[in-house]
């Protein structure tokens, strides 16, 4: 008898007020607007351990929305990820009160140096016992860039050939710079690290120069599990080389499927195996007792949820509020001079603005979104992992914590019941342990062990290509 594939189960969280789920801050009950607290984020973690969930996932932004209306009122107005705070200073909270949770954590490549980030999560590996994931994001909001000293957007393209040396660098910082025996603690003789086993990196590269060596002792993980959230075709080489657990989606199930296979071509395409990478997606779950209780829990949520903040969101490039109901999305871009705006090309340009706003309003039942009884949760869970191919789940939150709460006391058991969740974790396993079901550290042939052992740190490539 085959045995079920076990789903990866992650809560979706953000160190903010209105992640993606706009409007619900304002449900009775609902803890949102605690983030500042840090008994929201140790009451979560306990609350999420307790329930058997593998990790909580902390998205991030380092600029705020104000494409949408020229400005950042709208987003301010409704919360939307401003204000919010540093996701990686909320984990050692999180993990001084849990023992098994994992933590994934946003951060960018593009606009802070590699050297001070790699300290930061070699601590973060320490001060969790190994739980700790990245997700790899090169960022994409105008603002970001403004709040950084540049003019523009750094292009797509080249946002990822940054990215790609960034992670060389913290390979060599990670997992090069110290030999595993190099810390020996020797009391007697007053030698707490052997010299000879740590050794500068010395990059030199074209667009970062890392002496090192790294400040960090190694930790279980060395490099934390590598997350990544990617579409386009730089996105997906770089998953090739790098990416272990991708963060996916599409508008069909039939897209969603040729992305997976494709990140799986580009991974065999680096010598490594297809099942190297592992595919979680974002999952609306909105569960009740009965259907009627479901259905009264997504009603409350759809009264609430707001439109302008959804705009916002997607930074969309003109005001469909502000023109009359029949008026083409072409006529209104041309009306406010957005015609060549950034993504304008890719609305429904001939529809109008009211079927567009319409279409807002009720676009609930995305790709992965189910609601209904414990058991018609776990039927459409398990339609994903088996006929969609995908490993995890990010739960969104419409309720801070009725989400988490439901889906504990109501699906979890129903997903153990049909083999789908571990009964209990695995003491003293790091995260990649947990995912993977092998080793806590990188394997042969993922390029960040090439470095192991102070091995190829002088092949380092110069800016002028030598």
């Amino acid at each position: 008898m085959t045995t079920p594939k076990r789903l990866i189960l992650n809560l979706f969280e953000m160190n903010t007020v209105s992640h993606i789920t706009h409007g619900l801050w304002r449900l009775p009950d609902n803890n949102r607007h605690r983030f500042n607290d840090i008994d929201y984020w140790t009451e979560l973690a306990t609350m999420l351990e307790a329930g058997g969930f593998d990790a909580v996932f902390l998205a991030d932004v380092i600029g705020a929305y104000d494409v949408f209306r020229s400005g950042t009122e709208t987003a301010l107005r409704e919360g939307l990820q401003i204000p919010s705070n540093d996701p990686l200073l909320v984990i050692p909270a999180m993990a001084a009160v849990t023992k098994h949770l994992g933590f994934g954590v946003t951060f960018s490549t593009s606009y802070e140096p590699p050297f001070a980030f790699a300290r930061r999560m070699s601590t973060l590996d320490h001060l969790t016992k190994g739980r700790v994931g990245w997700n790899i994001v090169t960022s994409y909001l105008p603002n970001a860039a403004r709040n950084f000293g540049l003019d523009g957007e750094i292009p797509h393209d080249l946002r990822y050939e940054i990215a790609d040396e960034y992670l060389d660098v913290l390979y060599k910082l990670w997992e090069g710079s110290w030999d595993d025996d190099a810390v020996i603690r020797d009391a007697e003789n007053n030698v707490y690290s052997d010299p000879t086993k740590v050794r500068y990196i010395n990059h030199v590269g074209a667009h970062f120069t890392v002496a090192g060596p790294h400040l960090s002792e190694p930790s279980r993980q060395r490099t934390p599990v590598l997350f990544q959230a990617t579409a386009s075709q730089a996105g997906i080489d770089f998953a090739g080389r790098h990416a272990e657990v991708v963060f996916t989606g599409g508008p069909t199930y039939d897209k969603v499927l040729t992305g997976i296979q494709a990140m799986r071509d580009a991974v065999v395409a680096n010598g490594r195996s297809a099942d190297d990478i592992k595919f979680i997606v974002q999952a609306g779950i909105v569960v009740g007792r009965t259907e009627e209780e479901a259905a009264d829990k997504l009603r409350a949520y759809r009264d609430l949820a707001s439109v302008e903040g959804r705009l916002a969101h997607a930074s969309l490039p003109f005001d469909p509020t502000a023109h009359p109901r029949e008026t083409t999305v072409r006529e209104a871009l041309l009306a406010e001079g957005k015609q060549d705006a950034p993504g304008a090309a890719y609305l429904p340009l001939d529809q109008t603005v009211g079927d567009f706003l319409a279409n807002i309003k009720e676009s609930w039942d995305e790709l992965f979104f189910v609601s209904g009884t414990p058991a018609a949760v776990a039927d459409a869970i398990e339609s994903w992992l088996d006929e969609v191919g995908i490993d995890g789940i990010n739960l969104r939150q419409y309720h801070s914590f009725g989400t988490a709460q439901d889906f504990i006391e109501l699906v979890v058991p129903e997903l153990r019941r049909r083999g789908r969740l571990r009964e209990a974790y695995v003491e003293g396993e790091t995260l990649r342990e947990r995912l993977f079901g092998g080793p806590g550290r990188l394997e042969h042939p993922h390029p960040a062990t090439r470095y192991r052992g102070g091995a190829n740190l002088a092949a380092t490539r110069n800016p002028d290509g030598a």
